[in-house]
């Protein structure tokens, strides 16, 4: 018997005194939130199901909040029950971008996103919301993830003392270059899954673990995002879009613009890196395997810098020889 199911229907129809007509379940993401699209005198709403024995939901208010107050199409709060782990929200619809997007369509979605970037990064300056600061320590073990969880427990591969110091070497300098950047607000997970084709374009979801860190994040999550992939030609022209905009705002000095495109390649791998170790504990860990065939494109992303970088060498290296050589789903992807 699903008790939580049990006791959010009895939160919304006892407690809130809703005539609940459906309740269906609108997705899972990769945390153990869920959410259910119901339908209230005709109008759909969401609700999210967050155990709050293994997530906090304050930090989604407090976010929405203030991204609201910036201008930006997120959902809103219309009832919370903290101590439970419930809230009510308006509901964005159901066309992810990544459900929407195609040649014809991408175009104007992705300046669409990178817009409404640049303005929570705007108005983030001014915000008197202070984020947990993007720092060090928490880059570091986000790539940690990649080593323990992809690596040693999906792979079961033994690193050497000369691949391990070859890591600790590029996770040093992946670092250094995260550290070096502007700082602005970052969402972290700004991609295909969490944002929505509205008319008000685009909604907003998934925010609540945003931080105070480098101003190339959540370009690399939009453009070389780990569900669907566009040639390089068509990322350079997001980018110099995004760059334009930023110069515009004040957020990008003239003489950075030069740097940007190594923050951005270098910022991606440690996103990659991260993004690929959590695929694969949400695997082990959480017994989602829905995850595992998104790995080699993920991968892949870092494999494309080799040419440019050659401080990334080893990485890839070990990725190309011993990572995607031994995942089921192996395939290089062309880069265009």
């Amino acid at each position: 018997m699903d008790t939580r199911f049990l006791a959010m229907t009895d939160w919304l129809r006892n407690d809130l005194q809703l005539k609940v007509a459906r309740i269906v379940p609108a997705s899972a993401d990769a945390s153990f939130r869920r959410y259910f699209r119901i339908l209230v005198d005709g109008a759909p709403f969401i609700v999210m199901d967050a155990p709050p024995d293994k997530e906090d939901c304050a930090p989604f208010i407090r976010i929405a909040q203030a991204l609201h107050e910036m201008g930006l199409n997120v959902p809103r709060i219309e009832h919370a029950n903290l101590e439970a782990g419930f809230l009510l929200l308006s509901d964005l619809g159901e066309d992810s971008y990544l459900s929407v997007l195609n040649g014809d369509t991408v175009d104007q979605l992705y300046r669409d996103a990178i817009d409404a970037l640049l303005q929570m990064q705007q108005q983030g300056r001014t915000s008197s919301f202070v984020l947990p600061v993007y720092d060090r320590p928490m880059f570091i073990a986000e790539m940690e993830l990649f080593c323990h969880w992809l690596l040693g427990q999906h792979l079961e591969l033994s690193i050497n003392g000369s691949d391990q110091l070859m890591l600790t070497q590029t996770f040093d300098l992946l670092v250094d270059n995260a550290v070096s950047q502007p700082r602005v607000w970052v969402h972290r997970d700004y991609h295909s899954r969490n944002l929505m084709a509205r008319e008000n374009n685009p909604g907003i979801l998934d925010f609540q673990d945003a931080v105070f860190g480098p101003m190339s994040y959540d370009l690399v999550s939009l453009l070389r995002d780990c569900y669907i992939e566009w040639p390089v030609a068509r990322q350079q022209q997001w980018c110099d879009y995004y760059c334009d905009g930023a110069e515009a705002r004040g957020l990008l000095k003239a003489d950075e613009r030069h740097q940007f495109k190594r923050w951005f390649d270098l910022m991606g791998v440690q996103r990659h890196l991260k993004a690929a170790g959590i695929f694969a504990r949400l695997y082990h860990r959480d017994g989602k395997d829905g995850y595992l065939a998104d790995i080699p494109r993920t991968l892949t992303y870092v494999c494309w810098l080799a040419a440019d970088y050659p401080e990334l060498r080893g990485l890839v290296g070990l990725i190309e020889q011993r990572v995607l050589s031994s995942l089921p789903t192996y395939g290089i992807i062309t880069r265009k």
